[in-house]
């Protein structure tokens, strides 16, 4: 179930970069991030129900070889982020294809987001939109090319992606490396992804969102936005990889890091 909301999660988040795509299509960017915000409400709801699971796994752990139970469960959990970043990039054409409608729908029921999913569940939309089902395919990146890519926002991006996938994780582990000041360990959950936050809004989003709004004003190209969101897709994948290398080392630095707050 804790696999389940974590593969939600990292599916919505990676869907994220494909939201700009569709704006820059119908060349409504605002719509476009206002309407997927119901999506990112669905994302958070699932965050704040894994983590008390996630928590108690620590709780119901056994007594002999604690250490190797929690750090398979976790490992599992991570793999499950790269699971669900895979799920999004299967699903990435056919939700570019479904969004851009979608944002000229909200557009014409002038904002109204109980029209759109009154609309969106009835039978005859559904039957529509199943024609529009597209999975990945080699011909999607026939365009693709590398010249231009921001190298660092690539390696920035995943370094990101991994920080943010350990941050809680590392943190419950740490409690047990540090149990006398488990609490504080648990706590500073919340600052290790405020941190990942911090360096996502500052680093990545502007750069992507300045493309998008190049693209709608006509003063830059759709394939560079669609290359670049190739990039940040593919960095994110492997950000999830790496959370797998991080997270012992995170959990470490947590934990020695707590000395100098208690």
């Amino acid at each position: 179930m804790i696999a389940l909301f974590i593969c939600i999660i990292h599916c919505i988040e990676t869907l994220a970069y494909a939201v700009r795509l569709s704006g820059a299509r119908v060349k409504m960017i605002a719509s476009a991030l206002s309407l997927f915000n119901v999506m990112v409400i669905v994302s958070r709801l699932a965050n704040m129900m894994q983590q008390p699971f996630t928590g108690s796994l620590i709780d119901t752990a056994p007594s002999e070889n604690t250490l190797h139970f929690v750090e398979n469960q976790y490992r599992f959990l991570i793999g499950s982020s790269t699971f669900g970043t895979i799920l999004g990039i299967i699903l990435l054409p056919t939700f570019i294809a479904l969004f851009s409608r979608a944002i000229i729908h909200l557009s014409e029921a002038r904002g109204s987001i109980p029209v759109i999913m009154r609309k969106g569940l009835s039978y005859e939309f559904v039957k529509r939109g199943v024609k529009h089902i597209n999975l990945p395919k080699l011909s999607h990146l026939k365009d693709f090319t590398l010249t231009g890519i921001p190298k660092r926002l690539f390696v920035v991006n995943m370094l990101i992606t991994a920080i943010y996938t350990i941050g809680v994780l590392s943190a419950l582990y740490a409690a047990l490396l540090a149990p006398e000041r488990a609490t504080t360990a648990i706590m500073a959950s919340g600052l290790i992804n405020g941190i990942a936050t911090i360096l996502l809004v500052i680093f990545v989003d502007p750069k992507i969102s300045v493309l998008a709004d190049d693209v709608v004003n006509q003063r830059g190209n759709y394939m560079v936005l669609k290359n670049v969101s190739i990039m940040m897709i593919t960095s994110r994948l492997l950000g999830t990889l790496l959370a797998q290398v991080l997270f012992i080392p995170g959990a470490i630095y947590v934990a020695w890091f707590t000395k100098f707050i208690v």
